[in-house]
């Protein structure tokens, strides 16, 4: 009886995690969807903000180059990664982390330092890498004045020399079940080349004051709008990780609560069967006496 105790238990533990699972699944899917419209609105912005750029720098002075897209001699490098402040997510921080590390084993060269948005990137690597910032509290308040705030520091260190390239890592959120872990350059930023830019359909602006003055201010906008849109990909994709993750806990807690109940049935049933024969054999005995 002790062991059906012990199986009765596990049951009713099984039981109390599914509870909890499946709660945390209906929280993740319900701010999923508010973390999926904000990156959805966004991703047209951005993505227009950077068309803008490269049709503007096509016909400006290409003697007159922005210091946020000046090429120099590679020797320190700073990553920005960015994951969550929590955990029970599947696999969305430690493949942050793996990508961390093969950027670092790449890169090995040069001077690394970074970046952390979210508590698991920061645990991963404040024992053995040097950490520029840790701004695990941007999820606190999330917004996109605070995200520039971070960003601010980034492009003033760029500026100072302090970085040479500065790298993004997260997570990019296609859907619920699925997120693409990305590595993008946010600086240097990427300008098309004039020739290349031929190529492309030429857009007719009407410029008011120059374009060398447009870029100067479009530019740190791209950056600091490239930086937000990493958090709220990151955001949404960190939901929906959950969202799937626990799915999947509640479906094996359930799994193995099916299994324990048979068990315990079993179980149960042969302590019967144990019993009546062991009445059997006392009347019998009594008979025979």
């Amino acid at each position: 009886m002790a062991n059906l105790k012990e199986i009765r238990g596990r049951i009713s533990s099984i039981s109390s995690t599914m509870q909890i699972t499946r709660a945390m699944k209906m929280v993740s899917a319900a701010k999923l969807k508010k973390a999926q419209d904000a990156i959805v609105m966004l991703r047209p912005y951005s993505e227009k903000l950077q068309e803008i750029i490269q049709n503007v720098n096509s016909s400006s002075d290409p003697d007159q180059v922005s210091i946020y897209a000046q090429k120099r001699e590679v020797k320190r490098v700073l990553f920005i990664a960015v994951t969550s402040n929590r955990g029970l997510a599947g696999a969305f921080n430690s493949n942050i982390v793996k990508e961390l590390n093969i950027q670092f084993q790449n890169n090995a060269q040069y001077e690394i330092e970074v970046l952390t948005i979210g508590k698991k990137a920061y645990d991963a690597v404040r024992r053995n890498r040097t950490v520029f910032s840790n701004e695990s509290s941007v999820f606190d308040k999330l917004s996109f004045d605070v995200v520039s705030n971070v960003t601010e520091s980034v492009m003033t260190s760029f500026k100072e020399g302090k970085f040479d390239e500065v790298y993004l890592i997260y997570n990019k959120f296609i859907n619920a079940a699925t997120q693409d872990v990305t590595t993008e350059q946010l600086l240097p930023i990427s300008m098309i080349e004039n020739d290349a830019a031929e190529t492309q359909v030429e857009t007719d602006y009407i410029f008011e004051p120059d374009r060398n003055e447009i870029l100067d201010n479009l530019i740190p906008k791209s950056i600091k709008t490239q930086v937000f849109k990493a958090v709220l990909d990151s955001v949404a994709s960190e939901h929906g990780a959950r969202m799937t993750a626990m799915h999947k806990a509640t479906d094996n807690a359930q799994e193995l609560k099916n299994d324990l109940v048979i068990f315990y049935n079993k179980a149960r049933q042969a302590a019967i069967t144990n019993e009546i024969l062991e009445i059997v054999s006392g009347a019998e005995a009594l008979k025979n006496s």
